[in-house]
């Protein structure tokens, strides 16, 4: 996959339910943040018990995450995950590994820091999106 110039990364930011509130110079932004990164087919993203320090949004592929417990759930475009490791500085509690060849746009910690640094407003509206779709997610 050719590599996403900053405005594609923010057209694909504003389709996100994350994001989707978020004004284009906001997004523009983030997305200056965001690295593409491509995964081979059956290559681990992360493991149990890794360190984490991203979160990923997924362009293409597919992705497979695996609970301690062995639950198993398939990830496609446009979904996302690892999200925690932005709010939280804990270990992985499940594992990734991609189905397919995957293509990811990921975003650290540390960049997110960075653009909450560079614009406090983002933080709020960032956390009451996540906080409502995160109630959303497990509360199933």
């Amino acid at each position: 996959m050719k590599e996403l110039s900053l405005v594609e990364k923010a057209f694909f930011l504003k389709k996100h339910i994350l994001f989707s509130n978020l004004d284009l110079d906001l997004l523009l932004v983030i997305a200056d943040k965001l690295i593409q990164d491509e995964y081979d087919e059956n290559e681990k993203v992360f493991a149990i018990n890794q360190v984490a320090n991203r979160m990923y949004f997924i362009l293409e592929g597919k992705v497979e995450i695996i609970s301690k417990d062995k639950k198993k759930v398939n990830l496609i475009p446009n979904e996302y995950f690892g999200e925690e490791s932005l709010f939280n500085d804990q270990p992985r509690s499940y594992e990734a590994t991609c189905v397919k060849n995957t293509v990811f746009l990921t975003l650290s910690r540390t960049n997110l820091m960075t653009i909450i640094s560079e614009c406090p407003s983002l933080a709020i509206s960032f956390l009451e999106k996540y906080a409502t779709i995160f109630t959303c997610r497990h509360i199933k």
